[in-house]
Formats: C-alpha cells, structure tokens, sequence
C-alpha cells in the first residue's frame, strides 16, 4: 500500500526544511523527499581540504534567517536541539579597494557614519537606514507576503500614510532605480558605494540591476541590525537541529530519493509524486521546491491542463551568473596590509560599481572576469572551533562566471574544454593573487586550497542550472510581482494541492526560508478555515 502523508515536501534546501518543520508542528504528518544522500540543499560544512578544518561547502552566514519569520518560527525549537549561532561585535564586514582603500562597516552605523570622508554623506547614511527602518513593515511585508494578495494592500496603506504619497513613489522610484545610479544620486564620495554594491551579488543582482536601490539600504539595515551570524561548528549543525526537530515532529524523512513526477488525479489536483516503483500519497498538499522548468518542464506530465502559457514562461525562465566557492586551509592567520581586516569576518575585494560592473559585464559575456570580486569569508574570527589551534580559514566566494565560458578577459586560461579541473584551478590562483595584493603572506600560509566549479554547483544541485546558485536571475522583470512567472507567481500553483517554493519563487535567493514560510502559513490558514475556526 502507498505511504499517504498530509503533506509531502519534495527537496531539503533551507525551504524545504522550514515548510516540513512548520506544518509539521501544527500537527500535520509530512513526507520530506531528498534526491540527495544528505539533507540541506546548498548548506553543508566538511573537512574539504586538511583534516581538522572545517569548511561550510556552500552558503555560511544567516543575517536573512535571524532576521525572518521562519526563525522567528521555529528558532527556539532549533536552539533546543542544538543551534547556536555567533556573531560580531564590532566590525562586520568591508570592502578592500584595489589601491589599498579600506573601507568598513561597524555594526554600530554611527560609527560606519563616522568614518565617511564627507559628513553630509555620514548624515545622508544614517538618513537612509532610518528611512528603511521607519517603514520597514511596510517594506518587509511586500517581500515577505504573498506578492498577490489582500495582504499587499495593506502593506501599500500603511506605506502611503507614513509617506504620503510622494514618499511612496520615492520608494517606487528605487525599486526601478539601480545600486550605482542610487549611491550616485544620493551621496558624494564613494564609502556607501563601496561598501554595499558589491553585496548586491548576494542578492542575484548586480550594481547596473534595476531594484538595487531598494535592496541596498535592506542590506545595509539587515547586516547593521542582526550581523553576520554564523552556526558554531559550521553551517552543518543548522541542518543537524533541523534533523532532530524533523524526527521529534515524526516528519518521515527520505534521501537518496528521486521524485520522477507529480501525481495529478481525474480531478486535477496533485496528490502525491512517484519515487522510483513507490507512490506517496498526499491528502493536502505536494509543495515542490525546483526550479520552474523543473516543475513544469519534468515534474507535471504534459496531459495535466496548465495554460499554455505558464509552461512557455517557465521554458524562457532565465538563469543568473554562475559561481564558485574555494575553500583553503591556512597555516595561521593573514597578515594583511590594513591589520583592521584580521578581524572582519566578510570581506569584498571591488572598487564597488567600478569594477563589479565591468566583472558582471565579462561574466555575461562569456568571459571570465579579469578583475573579480572575491568575498573572502572568514568564519574562524567568529567561530575558532572551526580550525586547529593557531590555524585559519578562508571561504572564497565569487559569483560573476559564465557556465560556458567563452574566453578569459585576462587572456590567460585556456577554456575550451569548459570547466575542467585545470580551468578551475588556474582560476583559482588568479583569486589568490588577488587577495595576496592585500596580504603578501597568503601563498606562504596555504595549506590546502578546495575548488567549487560552477560544474560541481550543478551535480550537487539540480537547482543551480547553469551553476547559478540562486534559483534563477532576480532582475526586476523576473522578480517581486513576476517571480518565478507573470502568469503563475503565487506559491499556490495553477494545480490546485500543488505548492512551488525554493529560491526560483518569492521572496527569491537568501537563506532566510520566506518561500517554505509563506506556502507553510497558508496551508495552515486553510487547514483552519476548513474546520470552522
């Protein structure tokens, strides 16, 4: 006899996890399905280049977490089975000009203010984050509710009587205006610019992208408010307490499990997927978190009635940049030039729009960036447990390249057979040297360097297509109101029991578990209104 569940989740990424948890524990036996042998999506930490070092593989830092609804959710059950989460006091984050500037970010923003080399750009900056934490309900709300709904509306009311009417088209105004052209617009020297342009990366964006004068200032807030939280022990303990809490909630688990398709009966309603030679069954509702061409390209077979429409907008969904994370063991610490830096958990190395711009530009061209922005995280200042005594770590992230590259704007790397073990590393050491400009002892103190091609994104991932590790591009047309299509944006499919979720829906990338959230609390919504109450 099949296995039948109230609800069968399909894929463990951070929304999967939530929307599991959450259903689970208003009393819903769930089914969580993982092709993969492990739980987690991109979150996972292993000794990947010398034993004793531990490296998160893919995502780290949890400010969109901390400072959602999920965890708000969820975050004491997590911590009673083993979550704990350690953050910065003081410096969280900078940028590393490629002339030596140094510019960073205090989690106190008066003290960020301060260091600007014109005041009226400190009092411009401390303008802006108020004005972002003066609506931030408003604002939070259009992106953590469903984008068409009741709920928007009174989100708009509340914008237009804090703002009145010219302050809520100043806010319509950023939300089309790009990261450049705002920091640009609003202050005169370049601090702000270089501080968080390059944090529109993180986002899918990048600083020429439409909506980045909207989401710098919520960057800004976001990191100045919550930090940069990382879990002790590496980003693997979060998955582990979402494991026990599962397995306290009676949550039937399944790895190593591949959903062939989506089970749609003579009604049209979903009611459960086939795994292999198994069935499961679902009475309430199947939520899938992949990709739009997954769902409606592999998932729904081609008799289920979707117009015809939603099935060509998710074949024309569009993929963002690839990325590639290295990961290198140290010996110990860096010396870097500005001894500020050894204490900074994240870092950017970008002239901000100046070369970011240019390193997108080549990355969507085909090429691989002469001059990339390199994150350069460094969790042991947090977190010493993650490395031997006296030792240190660097968890490299970039994320401007091509899948199929084309050829190299540095004219060094041979790419003609793609992304081959010596394209990876040969653009590895070009990394390297890049942050050796800013501490010459690096290469001296490496002990072991760890290469996550795009290539490897997508065998780990099916959702990364393209080894774009943010569930598809955010520019504005595919994103808010259009995200993940014009004619099917609702987490609540166009078949009725089918629920989309993951970093392709809204609120889009980020480890913060908004989509698996909002799909979980309408579902219980439903569930309530159902029995009367």
């Amino acid at each position: 006899m099949p296995t039948t569940v109230d609800a069968i989740v399909v894929g463990s990424g951070v929304n999967g996890l939530v929307a599991a948890a959450e259903l689970a524990k208003a009393g819903w036996s769930v089914a969580l399905v993982e092709r993969a042998d492990r739980l987690g999506g991109f979150i996972a930490t292993e000794e990947r280049t010398v034993p004793g070092y531990l490296h998160d593989t893919f995502s780290s830092w949890h400010p969109l977490f901390v400072s959602g609804p999920a965890y708000a959710t969820l975050g004491t059950d997590l911590h009673r089975h083993g979550l704990n989460y350690l953050n910065a006091d003081a410096y969280v984050t900078g940028t590393v000009a490629d002339d030596g500037r140094v510019v960073l970010a205090h989690r106190d923003p008066e003290a960020t203010a301060s260091s600007f080399t014109h005041p009226e750009d400190g009092a411009a900056y401390l303008a802006m984050l108020q004005r972002f934490l003066d609506n931030a309900d408003a604002i939070g709300g259009f992106l953590g509710s469903e984008p068409r709904s009741p709920q928007v509306l009174r989100h708009a009311v509340k914008l237009l009587r804090r703002e009145k009417l010219a302050g809520t088209e100043a806010w319509l105004r950023d939300t089309v205006t790009s990261g450049r052209s705002y920091c640009r617009r609003e202050f005169r020297g370049e601090e702000a610019d270089l501080l968080w342009v390059p944090w529109l990366l993180h986002a899918g964006l990048s600083p020429d992208h439409a909506s980045g004068a909207l989401m710098l200032p919520i960057l800004a807030a976001t990191v100045h408010g919550f930090g940069l939280p990382v879990v002790e022990g590496g980003a693997g303990r979060f998955v582990d307490a979402f494991r026990a809490l599962l397995a306290e909630l009676r949550v039937e688990v399944r790895t190593g499990s591949t959903v062939e398709r989506i089970v749609v009966d003579g009604n049209g309603r979903a009611v459960g997927v086939v795994c292999g030679s198994e069935t499961l069954r679902a009475r309430r509702a199947v939520l899938a978190s992949v990709t739009p061409s997954a769902l409606y390209g592999e998932l729904l077979p081609a008799a289920v009635p979707v117009a015809p429409q939603v099935r060509a907008q998710a074949g024309r969904f569009r993929h963002g940049r690839a990325a590639m994370q290295l990961h290198i063991a140290l010996s110990e610490p860096l010396s870097w030039n500005d001894d500020r830096l050894a204490e900074v958990p994240l870092l950017h190395l970008s002239d901000g729009s100046a070369s970011t711009a240019i390193a997108c530009a080549e990355a969507e061209a085909g090429l691989l960036p002469r001059r990339p922005t390199v994150v350069v995280g460094q969790q042991h200042v947090l977190d010493p447990s993650r490395v031997p005594t006296g030792g240190a770590a660097l968890w490299l992230q970039l994320q401007e390249l091509p899948f199929a590259p084309a050829g190299d704007a540095g004219e060094e790397l041979d790419v003609s057979g793609g992304w081959t073990k010596e394209l990876a590393e040969g653009y590895a050491r070009r990394v390297i040297a890049r942050i050796a400009r800013h501490a010459p002892d690096l290469p001296d103190k490496v002990l072991a360097v760890d290469v996550v091609s795009p290539a490897d994104l997508l065998a780990a991932n099916p959702n990364a297509i393209a080894g774009d590790p943010y569930g598809g591009s955010a520019e504005l047309d595919q994103n808010l109101l259009w995200r993940p299509l014009p004619a099917a944006s609702r987490h609540a499919g166009p078949v009725p029991g089918l629920w989309h979720i993951g970093a392709s829906t809204h609120p889009g990338p980020g480890l913060g578990g908004g989509s698996g959230h909002l799909a979980a609390q309408q579902l219980l919504r439903r569930g309530r209104r159902s029995r009367g109450h």
